[in-house]
């Protein structure tokens, strides 16, 4: 802790300077022509100063910035105040502001079962903003890590992904502007957890249903989570970041028309320093090493009308050894190179006044080189009797293309109907080379054409319905289906409201069990999800009851050494409560979470003997996050606890007839506190929007002991927990923006 205390202390000394320069008060009263507001939320855009309006409507803060900057007032129900003020560090100014209701979605009841979501379009349902995701300690700037501190979502630690409420991570599918994102995660490792690809910045809405999604969307069992990507940049900008792990910089144009923006951003991650400090588990030959790097531009090609396109590759490798379970003095070895690049081209336009389109288009690419041996204490390569199959490559090579046509036609207030199609084609080739060097290709092409259509139904602004439904047909499987989606909303008072929905979905077997020898279906799951839900602008309360159905889940067998799919006879449920509680209100200047699930599931799938409790599914899960922003020091605390009971292991072996259990047990709780400390000063001349960030975080800061399961040796007679790679992981980085503050989004790009 000694270290860390010291750069806690080197930060509050640079932070002097700050806390003595001039300061300007600004105050006045928030009305809506008629009665003060309380509530609302007072900000200098693109700062940190603010403040919130008490239960006279009245406010006031103190702010050491200079120039020109535009002060903002936003509130639930209300249309966003915004006016350009000037400050010279002296005196107090006086800004009395009358806020105007906003009358459209804001006013109406927002159905919401099974869903979290943050966006301009839906604020009364907002959650998690791009900059509750970076800010949160325990997610480490990944978006899936700080969804995971939401009801719903699993503390797995050794897999990267969404596991929800009893679902797999490959039950969960991802969205970027409406078309499916292949590929969202990192190439994993074995037991290690991998992050995913895209910044949280690149995203102004998110949406993260546990249950009951859009018929707009298929192919996901139990969870869909669909990013919205911003639209054009503020101003031309700059900025660079560096780090004790690497550097990363980008540039970003707009045209003086504020019509047309392009831009860039490349980065290099090499973790050597960082494991040189910090031993690791694993004995790295060669250590994670990541060269990322993006384009972008965006044409506003009408008042109404938005053309975006966003491409992205990314170049990694690493290569480690372990030690053995299988054979005691000897070393198990893992490597893997991939390659990955992603495109997507969106088009949304009014048609009229009653017309909306949307197009997108989406093409994503990933190769990974994979290579598993053994190798002595002497690091030579060798191949040991009984353990051959320990020895090969993994040449695999996977083409995504997705395409998606939406129309919508606004009905009668706010009511409309949306329809259209979506096609989705890949083809995926792999060539397994063993220890002979006999090579085993196989190639996977499937092709899924779906249509669908959906209305808001707004009976009053108290009752709405959406009805909708989604019909999919498979090359692969030859089979078509047909999925109802249904969900009602009612307005039980000004911020409190009820939700139900219903909905069956459907989804082809993971393809890492194929091809299969047996004729498959596809897998079913049916969703029954209620909510209540009360939301101010500071504080928000919600609570669901969901039970979910499981049907035709893939069983597996043994064929050529490995397990493959061979009939479609799994089933299972998922039921359970969950509490999520948001508070900005009661102790001032914090921002404070609590979330909790209780998860009740079995099922019997793959080669489960029998139904039970899959390994990635906890009985009780929960998160307790907390923010403390220190204006006159531009200091950021954050903090983040997550807890999660027992989860199951078992050891599932197959006698030549059947699979049986030969281990099984739980282990033990699994906790993880977190804290990350971000100092934010000027630098520069006085206007010129040039920034610094300067980021301290550690991950699981008291070093506990977190188990996430148990491997075992290929004969059954060792086993051994899994678990993190290193039990502490503490980041120092700095980064500078220049031409617009960009402060916020810098901590994202330092984790």
């Amino acid at each position: 802790m000694r270290p860390i205390i010291s750069i806690l202390l080197f930060i509050l000394l640079i932070c002097i300077p700050d806390l003595l320069s001039a300061q300007t008060t600004i105050a006045g009263k928030v009305t809506d022509k008629k009665n003060p507001l309380i509530g609302v939320s007072i900000t200098l855009k693109d700062t940190y100063d603010g403040a919130t309006s008490d239960s006279s409507g009245k406010y006031s803060f103190k702010t050491s910035e200079k120039g020109e900057f535009i002060l903002t007032a936003t509130s639930v129900g209300y249309k966003t105040f915004e006016q350009t003020i000037k400050l010279d560090g002296k005196g107090i100014l006086t800004i009395d502001i009358v806020l105007k209701e906003e009358i459209t979605e804001l006013s109406a009841v927002v159905i919401s079962a099974g869903t979290f979501e943050a966006s301009d379009r839906k604020r009364a349902a907002a959650v998690l903003t791009p900059i509750d995701i970076v800010t949160t300690a325990s997610a480490n700037g990944d978006v899936t890590g700080a969804l995971k501190t939401l009801p719903g979502a699993q503390q797995v630690g050794e897999s990267e992904g969404l596991f929800v409420r009893g679902g797999t991570a490959g039950e969960t599918k991802i969205f970027i502007d409406g078309t499916l994102v292949n590929n969202f995660f990192h190439s994993s490792s074995p037991n290690i957890a991998s992050y995913g690809r895209f910044s949280p910045f690149l995203f102004k809405g998110t949406v993260f249903s546990t249950g009951g999604y859009s018929a707009l969307y298929g192919q996901a069992l139990s969870s869909a989570l669909i990013l919205e990507s911003i639209d054009m940049p503020e101003r031309t900008s700059a900025n660079l970041g560096v780090s004790i792990i690497g550097i990363n910089g980008g540039y970003q144009e707009l045209s003086k028309n504020k019509k047309f923006s392009w831009g860039g951003a490349y980065s290099y991650t090499n973790l050597a320093p960082a494991f040189a400090i910090i031993k690791q588990k694993q004995d790295y030959s060669q250590v994670p090493e990541f060269h990322d790097g993006d384009a972008n531009f965006r044409i506003k090609t009408s008042k109404t009308g938005m053309l975006k396109y966003y491409g992205y590759f990314s170049k990694s490798r690493l290569d480690y050894t372990v030690n053995s379970i299988d054979s005691l003095g000897y070393l198990d070895r893992f490597g893997v190179s991939n390659f990955n690049m992603y495109h997507n081209l969106s088009w949304k336009e009014s048609l009229g006044k009653k017309w909306k389109i949307y197009a997108g288009l989406s093409y994503s690419l990933n190769q990974d080189d994979i290579k598993s041996g053994m190798k002595d204490a002497n690091k030579n390569e060798v191949i040991l009797a009984g353990l051959e199959f320990k020895t090969f490559n993994l040449d695999a090579d996977g083409n995504y293309y997705n395409a998606k046509l939406i129309l919508e036609r606004r009905l009668k207030g706010i009511s409309a109907i949306r329809f259209g199609g979506e096609y989705n084609a890949s083809d995926e080739k792999s060539i397994f080379t063993i220890y002979t060097g006999q090579k085993f290709s196989n190639r996977l092409k499937e092709n899924i054409k779906s249509l669908f259509a959906e209305s808001d139904i707004y009976l009053t602004n108290k009752l709405a319905a959406k009805i909708g439904g989604r019909f999919e047909q498979s090359s692969m499987l030859d089979k078509t289906n047909i999925a109802p989606r249904f969900s009602l909303a009612y307005k039980v008072s000004k911020n409190a409201q009820a939700s139900f929905a219903y909905g069956i979905f459907y989804q082809d077997p993971e393809r890492k069990y194929l091809p299969s020898p047996d004729n498959l279906i596809f897998m079913k799951a049916t969703h029954y999800v209620a909510q209540y839900m009360k939301v101010t602008s500071l504080r928000t309360f919600r609570t669901e009851i969901f039970y979910k159905k499981y049907e035709d889940l893939v069983k597996t067998g043994v064929a050529s050494g490995r397990d493959i799919a061979i009939n479609n006879n799994g089933f299972g449920n998922a039921k359970g409560i969950e509490f999520f509680w948001r508070d900005k209100k009661t102790i001032k200047n914090l921002d404070y979470w609590i979330s909790y699930s209780y998860l009740d599931t079995k099922r019997d799938f793959l080669n489960f003997p029998h139904a039970i409790m899959p390994s990635f599914a906890a009985t009780h899960t929960a998160s307790v996050v907390m923010k403390k922003f220190v204006q006159p020091w531009k200091m950021q605390f954050n903090a983040a606890y997550n807890y999660a009971s027992g989860r199951p292991y078992y050891d599932i072996r197959f006698d030549g007839s059947k699979y049986y259990f030969a281990d099984m047990g739980k282990v033990q709780d699994f906790h993880n506190f977190s804290i990350a400390f971000n100092y934010l000063p000027s630098i520069g001349k006085e206007n010129s929007k040039n920034f610094a960030v300067y980021v301290l975080s550690v991950s699981n800061a008291f070093g506990i002991k977190q188990v996430y399961g148990y491997q075992y040796s290929y004969n059954g007679s060792r086993k051994e927990q899994i678990v993190p790679p290193s039990r502490i992981f503490v980041y120092i980085g700095a980064f500078f923006s220049f031409g617009i503050d960009r402060s916020q989004e810098a901590v994202d790009r330092l984790f």
